[in-house]
């Protein structure tokens, strides 16, 4: 009609940066559940769920912190702050 392709409109271009977006999160709350377990053992199911809803930029902020963790109860701190 308009010689537009679904691909070139704005609606398209902001639902697949939306999905991305959401793949990113899901990756790095994914990678630092990992990280996590790894270090501590199995997580509960709860602290999953929470990490796991947590926006990207808080999760890049927890990658970091994670490092300095020396048990749980750290983890618990620094998520019941945010």
């Amino acid at each position: 009609m308009l010689g537009i392709t679904l691909k070139e409109t704005r609606v398209y271009r902001e639902i697949k940066e939306e999905g991305r977006e959401e793949g990113r999160e899901e990756a790095t709350a994914n990678l630092i559940l990992r990280q996590l377990t790894k270090r501590f053992g199995e997580l509960s199911e709860e602290i999953r769920s929470s990490i796991s809803g947590l926006p990207l930029p808080v999760l890049e902020d927890l990658s970091e912190a994670l490092l300095d963790f020396t048990s749980l109860a750290d983890l618990q701190v620094w998520l019941e702050a945010r």
